[in-house]
């Protein structure tokens, strides 16, 4: 046990001493900080007075001449094309378009302008669509009617509970942050920890260090020690994370306020975040230690265990479809499938309810996957941690694993 120890505390102080994981711990809630301070130093300098800009327009169907002022964009009037060209030739615009005589009908309108875009800019098309909508009701609707009309909705949700009472967690955009920002570190924290157990083994495998350590400690011993102890390092930066993001959000929203007030921490989020953690950094260390085992250097160990480490980010590659269909089945099955787990569940807490057979489900399968791919892994570990040169065939370490 004694032994035991000692390589987990190597483990773990070689791990939180390492530049690359001190960097990482620390520059999420440093990022954080100089983001709001940076808000505070940009907040306190003075904006300059924006200057109003001109768009020009013909009317050549008639009966387009109020309403031309929309914020810092004032309409203004033309007789003829030629004369719009003009003043757009001279900046006195920065633009124009053309009302033309079938426009009731066709609802075509054609925009000028002497500068190169992929799409017209987003209050440009507000002032436009305003100004042709309220010409159009004026004089046909009363006025309320017409201001309904242009916003038509302003669509309140309300989120119950099963009594029909409003539930303290409204969801929402806000709702979606913080387990979203989560799983990109989640993702990240697995594959630094899993890196560094695969890493180490490989290095140690190369200097003939692991022949020593087998001298004295059984292959059990080493290979739970060695997950346990950069686990341990790996929590204790999850942990960092944690602790300081309802700090930080707090901080935020009392400072800014807006947008981040509205940023919720989903219910029991930060349990389940740590346990997910856990579980996926416990699976992906099995990994990593039988990619290590059959891996004849650490450089090729690393291009091996890509293969499990990209379904890990699989769910962030289609988040916005994730977002839109959160009760998908394929969804579902990412949230049970133990390599996408971790992340699915994390983003699907942000945007919808999980249900507890799911996560039951999720959990459960990923402790079988654990204890399961431990037991091979151990075999694997003991059969071909002390081969050098060649890596063996992938038919021939089935075939050992299917013999015991």
């Amino acid at each position: 046990m004694n032994k035991t120890y000692l390589i987990f505390r190597h483990e773990f102080l070689n791990t939180v001493r390492r530049t690359g994981f001190i960097i990482m711990t620390l520059i999420v809630p440093l990022l954080a900080l100089l983001g709001i301070g940076a808000y505070h130093v940009v907040s306190g300098i003075s904006k300059p007075v924006e200057e109003a800009e001109k768009i020009g327009y013909v009317d050549e169907a008639g009966g387009f001449d109020q309403f031309t002022s929309h914020g810092n964009l004032t309409l203004v009037p033309f007789q003829t094309q030629d004369e719009a060209n003009n003043a757009l030739a001279i900046n006195e615009i920065k633009e124009y378009f053309i009302i033309p005589p079938d426009y009731i009908s066709t609802g075509v309108v054609n925009r000028y302008t002497m500068q190169k875009e992929l799409y017209p800019p987003p209050a440009t098309m507000t002032a436009i669509n305003t100004f042709l909508l309220k010409n159009l009701l004026s004089g046909q609707v009363p006025a309320s009617t017409a201001s309904r009309i242009e916003a038509p909705l302003n669509l309140v949700t309300v989120t119950l509970t099963a009594t029909g009472e409003v539930a303290p967690e409204q969801g929402g955009f806000g709702n979606f942050v913080f387990p979203g920002v989560f799983s990109i570190l989640l993702v990240l924290a697995i594959i630094f920890s899993s890196t560094y157990l695969l890493q180490g083994l490989g290095e140690e495998k190369e200097n003939r260090l692991i022949e020593i350590l087998l001298s004295s400690v059984s292959t059990r011993q080493l290979l739970t020690s060695k997950v346990l102890g950069i686990g341990a390092a790996g929590l204790v930066q999850v942990a960092v994370w944690v602790v300081s993001a309802p700090l930080l959000l707090r901080l935020a929203s009392s400072s800014i306020g807006g947008f981040i007030s509205t940023i919720q921490l989903p219910a029991h989020f930060l349990i389940l975040g740590i346990i997910y953690f856990i579980l996926g950094y416990l699976l992906f260390a099995v990994l990593s230690a039988s990619i290590g085992a059959i891996s004849s250097s650490s450089r090729e160990g690393q291009q091996l265990i890509a293969i499990f480490t990209l379904p890990a980010v699989a769910p962030l590659w289609f988040i916005s479809l994730l977002m839109m269909f959160p009760n998908n089945p394929v969804w579902i099955g990412l949230s049970i499938f133990p390599l996408t787990a971790p992340v699915a569940v994390m983003i699907r807490l942000g945007v919808t309810d999980v249900p507890a057979w799911q996560l039951a489900a999720s959990i459960a399968v990923l402790v079988v996957s654990i204890v399961g791919g431990l037991l091979i892994t151990i075999r694997v570990f003991r059969t071909y941690l002390l081969m050098y040169g060649k890596r063996p065939g992938l038919g021939k370490v089935l075939s050992m694993v299917l013999k015991g």
